[in-house]
C-alpha cells in the first residue's frame, strides 16, 4: 500500500483513483483473510460507497484533506452507526450502534474510506477469544501480531491499508507495532476523543494512529485531532535522549532486542544525537501500579456483562475482571499517588531531555499473547506501562530484526502535549535508523 501522502498527491494529479484504490484494498484483504484473521468486519460496499464519493468530490474541487479518499481500518471497539461491535468477544455481549464515535466521524469528516472493523483481543482486555483466535503476524503466521490492537497492527503491516486506529491502555498500540515492524504511536493522555469507544480503564486508556511510517501516523493523527501537526523536520544533530537505563539492562529484554537497541543508540550518537542514562524513581513498580488502578476501573466497567454470562468469556477476560473486586482500595489509591508523583519526576527529566528512549517490547513477536495472569503480560509492558500511567505521548518505531527475522521496537516518549515534538523527533530517529 501507498503512503498516505502518497495516495493524496496519485489522487489529486489523477494517476490514481480513489475507487480503484479501495477495490484493489478489498481484494486483497480478502485474499489475506483468514488465514491473517485480522478482520472483524470487511466493510465491502460501504468502502465503494465512501470511495465513489471521495472520488466526486475530489473531482469537483472539494478538498477534505491529505486522508480524503485513503483506506483505512479502526480497531472494533469504536461504534459505527449501523455496523455491529463485536470486541473480539462472544455474540452475547455484541452491540449494534446507531450513532458513530468520535474517531469515526472525524475519519468520515477527513473523507478517509474506512474498509474495515480489525480484530482485537476481547475487550482490549489481553486475552484471546477462543472462538476468534488470535491475528498473525504478517511476518510469520506462526506467530501473534500483539494485542490488543494486533488486528490494526497486521493490516498495516501486511499492506492492506494506508493506517488504522488503535487503542492503548498499556501498550496495546505500541506492542502490536513493535512486533510487527509499525509506527504505533499513543497520544497525550485525552488528546483523541474516546467518546464512542468501549472503554478498559477510563484514566489510562488512549486511542492513536498505525502505520508504515511516522508522517503517514502524524497525518492520521492530524484528522483524529482536527489539528495540524508540525511537519518541519528536527535535526537529529543535538537531540538530547534519555535513555532508561532500567529497561534497557532489564533481564527480560533478550539479547537480540539488546542488540538492536544498542545498535540503534550507535547509529544515533554517529548522526550526532546526545544520549545518557536516565533513572526514574519508583520506575520497578509502575506495572503494578497500572495494574492496581486498571482492575477494578475494567471491573466497573464490565460488571453488568460479567455478572450476565461469565461462561461466554475468555478465561483469562473472566479472571482479570474477577480480579478487580479482590483490589484493596488503599492499594488502588496507592497507586494513583505513585501516579502523581511520577508523572512530576518524568516531566523534570525532559529540562535536560527531547526525548526519553528505550526498548518497546522485550523480545520478539511470540507464537501467543503472553496472558497477563502469568507474569508474562507484565514483561510484555515493561517499557509502554510507563506512558499509561504518566498520560505522556509515546509511540514505537522500527529498529531493526531478530535472528529470526522478525521486527523489533524502539520506544520514544516525549512530554505532555508534546504530541508534535514527539512527531517530529520520531522522524529524525526513523530517517538516521534507515539511513
Amino acid at each position: 500500500m501507498r503512503s498516505i501522502a502518497e495516495l493524496a498527491a496519485g489522487f489529486r494529479d489523477a494517476s490514481l483513483f480513489p475507487v480503484a484504490v479501495a477495490r484493489d484494498c478489498l481484494d486483497a484483504i480478502a485474499a489475506a483473510e483468514p488465514a491473517l484473521n485480522a478482520v472483524a468486519t470487511l466493510l465491502a460496499s460501504e468502502t465503494v460507497a465512501a470511495a465513489e464519493q471521495a472520488e466526486r468530490e475530489l473531482r469537483a474541487g472539494h478538498d477534505r484533506g491529505p486522508l480524503h479518499g485513503v483506506p483505512v481500518a479502526v480497531k472494533d471497539l469504536f461504534a459505527m452507526a449501523g455496523e455491529v461491535s463485536r470486541f473480539g468477544a462472544d455474540p452475547t455481549f455484541h452491540e449494534h450502534p446507531s450513532t458513530d464515535s468520535a474517531v469515526v466521524a472525524r475519519l468520515r469528516a477527513a473523507g478517509a474510506v474506512i474498509v474495515a472493523k480489525t480484530n482485537m483481543l476481547e475487550f482490549a482486555y489481553g486475552a484471546v477469544h477462543p472462538d476468534i483466535g488470535q491475528t498473525n503476524n504478517p511476518h510469520d503466521p506462526g506467530r501473534t501480531s500483539g494485542g490488543s490492537s494486533g488486528g490494526s497492527a497486521a493490516l498495516v503491516a501486511a499492506g492492506l491499508v494506508a493506517a488504522a486506529v488503535g487503542t492503548d491502555t498499556g501498550g496495546s498500540i505500541r506492542i502490536p507495532a513493535a512486533y510487527c515492524g509499525i509506527v504505533g504511536m499513543k497520544p497525550s493522555l485525552g488528546l483523541v476523543d474516546l467518546n464512542g469507544a468501549l472503554p478498559l480503564s477510563w484514566t489510562l486508556d488512549h486511542a492513536g494512529p498505525m502505520a508504515a511510517r511516522v508522517d503517514c501516523a502524524r497525518l492520521l493523527l492530524a484528522a483524529l485531532t482536527g489539528q495540524p501537526f508540525d511537519a518541519t523536520p528536527v535535526p537529529a544533530r543535538g537531540l538530547r535522549l534519555g535513555v532508561i537505563a532500567a529497561h534497557r539492562d532489564a533481564d527480560c529484554i533478550t539479547p537480540d532486542m539488546r542488540r538492536a537497541f544498542d545498535a540503534a543508540c550507535a547509529r544515533l550518537i554517529d548522526a550526532g544525537a546526545v544520549l545518557r542514562d536516565v533513572a526514574i524513581p519508583d520506575l520497578a513498580h509502575v506495572s503494578d501500579a497500572l495494574m492496581l488502578i486498571l482492575l477494578p476501573e475494567a471491573l466497573a466497567v464490565h460488571a453488568a456483562r460479567l455478572a450476565r454470562a461469565p461462561e461466554r468469556m475468555a478465561p483469562g477476560t473472566r479472571l482479570q475482571l474477577e480480579a478487580g473486586a479482590a483490589i484493596p482500595a488503599l492499594a488502588h489509591v496507592r497507586a494513583r499517588q505513585l501516579r502523581t508523583r511520577l508523572r512530576a519526576c518524568v516531566a523534570a527529566l525532559f529540562a535536560g531531555c527531547d526525548a526519553l528512549i528505550s526498548p518497546t517490547a522485550p523480545y520478539e513477536a511470540p507464537a501467543e499473547d503472553p496472558p497477563m495472569d502469568e507474569g508474562g503480560g507484565s514483561d510484555e509492558m515493561l517499557c509502554t506501562a510507563l506512558a499509561n500511567l504518566v498520560g505522556f505521548p509515546a509511540l514505537s518505531l522500527p529498529c531493526g530484526l531478530s535472528a529470526s527475522r522478525l521486527p523489533l521496537g524502539l520506544h520514544v516518549m516525549a512530554g505532555h502535549g508534546q504530541d508534535s515534538r514527539l512527531l517530529a523527533i520520531a522522524a529524525a530517529i526513523e530517517a538516521t535508523l534507515v539511513a
